[in-house]
């Protein structure tokens, strides 16, 4: 049974900011600080709250290491795709968990790690940190490798997962965008990563090492992200990789997110939607 879902921070406020690239992997985990969730904690909240599909906690192991894991089921009696969201550089917050409801809600098993769990002695998980801020430095702390290993466990989890169909996609938003390109460079699991205004590999031998193809998602006002999009793009024609992305006119960074809100910048919303139908019928294709 479905309990009573509680706020995993009392006051929650998102941003998504690169540090500086040169880190294969750890870009986009400090940019745009000016991004404030505004009302989106409760609203996701209440997602939560209100969500008729089965939600629940799995400690998934990468050796000694627990890695937090939140996975909604889709209400359905047939075998699913697996998305794993990864999350933004504020770790495994409200939102991230009410973007994985919204994936089961279109027909998805929705897995979600804590990429932020067993971080120190002190913090097992993004809620312990006390405030968004921390989370944030934490989240610049991490190593590649590590998230890399991180990631894999998961996949690894995922696939025994009963109700799947065997297929798996990565879908990761800013700091989780970059990680979802670089798990397709390290991973033959994935039969497609999606890319949420995050930043390709620096080094372009990885991108010899995709497997499957890769889906952009970017904001036209994002010059930041956006300066590096043709790089990604010779880097995967030169490896004869499937890079398909979109542009979506207005949109600033973080658009998945303050699209939400009905009454925002109008540019986003329209970029929030438009993304949001385009990851359905990308997904609806595998």
């Amino acid at each position: 049974m479905k309990k009573l879902l509680l706020p995993l921070t009392a006051l929650l406020l998102i941003s998504c900011t690169p540090v500086a690239p040169g880190n294969q992997g750890m870009q986009d985990s400090s940019d745009d600080q000016n991004h404030s969730e505004g009302s989106s904690t409760a609203a996701s909240l209440d997602r939560l709250n209100a969500s008729p599909r089965h939600q629940e906690w799995v400690e998934v192991k990468n050796g000694d290491k627990t890695i937090y894991t939140w996975v909604v089921y889709p209400q359905t009696s047939e075998k699913r795709p697996v998305v794993i969201v990864i999350h933004e550089n504020k770790g495994l917050n409200d939102w991230a968990r009410s973007m994985a409801d919204q994936v089961a809600e279109a027909g998805y098993i929705a897995v979600a790690p804590d990429l932020l769990s067993e971080f120190s002695a002190e913090v097992a998980r993004t809620s312990d940190f006390p405030t968004p801020d921390d989370a944030t430095k934490a989240i610049g702390q991490l190593t590649p490798d590590g998230v890399m290993s991180d990631l894999q466990a998961v996949s690894d989890w995922a696939k025994t997962i009963e109700a799947s169909n065997g297929k798996l996609v990565s879908a990761g938003f800013c700091w989780g965008g970059a990680q979802s390109f670089a798990f397709a460079a390290k991973s033959d699991d994935l039969t497609a990563a999606m890319v949420f205004y995050g930043t390709g590999p620096t080094d372009a031998s990885a991108y010899e090492k995709i497997s499957s193809p890769v889906y952009g998602f970017y904001g036209g006002a994002d010059a930041r992200v956006n300066a590096t999009i043709d790089q990604s793009a010779q880097n995967m024609t030169a490896a004869n990789k499937t890079y398909d992305y979109k542009i979506y006119d207005g949109a600033g960074h973080a658009f998945m997110r303050s699209g939400e809100d009905p009454n925002g910048d109008p540019a986003n919303v329209a970029a929030r939607n438009a993304a949001w139908e385009r990851m359905k019928q990308i997904l609806s294709t595998l």
